[in-house]
């Protein structure tokens, strides 16, 4: 953990505004984030922005072997080690705002759950926008979305336009509690019925 931690503030370090924050989600945080993973089936699972691996590890175990697991990263070196720790997950070192060219690629017609994450209050509004459309382009009409917002940033611009983009691509948005066992402390935004 101390080696994920160290290699996931190196690349804050050198890329604030992609990387997004200091330290890797904690336990509790991929815990509330990936509770859309359904107990049954064969779901498609898609990771956006799993850096070092917490809600991989988390969606991993929840899955069990089941399903398919695409995780969209970024950045090189965080997908060379998370492709190291995580064999059985399908790494894809990309764009997240091309997901639905990258199923496709795949031959996936749909994700049941997009977890995401991507520090949204580091995007420019464009930005924000591209890779809300890409999620609702690529999630299946009964499927789920969860991302996270730190509490310090809830009030902030970025964050706020944040909420009206997501409140406008889905018909439901319900935000969770906080997880205050977290660095920093975050809340999670839970997201369903995609508006096309």
């Amino acid at each position: 953990m101390a080696n994920e931690s160290a290699l996931f503030f190196g690349q804050f370090l050198r890329s604030p505004a992609v990387t997004g924050a200091i330290a890797p989600s904690s336990r509790r945080l991929s815990s509330a984030v990936c509770v859309p993973v359904p107990e049954r089936g064969d779901p498609v699972v898609v990771e956006l922005g799993p850096g070092t691996g917490p809600f991989t590890a988390e969606i991993q175990r929840r899955l069990g072997g089941r399903g398919r697991h695409l995780a969209v990263e970024i950045n090189q070196r965080l997908a060379g080690h998370l492709a190291a720790a995580h064999p059985g997950v399908e790494i894809v070192v990309g764009d997240a705002a091309r997901l639905p060219r990258l199923l496709a690629d795949r031959r996936l017609p749909a994700a049941d759950v997009i977890v995401s994450g991507l520090p949204w209050a580091a995007f420019s509004p464009a930005h924000q926008s591209s890779l809300l459309a890409a999620v609702v382009e690529a999630l299946d009409p009964n499927g789920a979305f969860t991302t996270f917002s730190y509490v310090h940033a809830r009030p902030l611009p970025p964050a706020l336009r944040f909420r009206r983009g997501l409140a406008d691509a889905f018909e439901e948005v319900v935000p969770g509690r906080t997880v205050w066992r977290n660095l920093p402390p975050a809340f999670v935004y839970h997201a369903r019925r995609p508006r096309r």
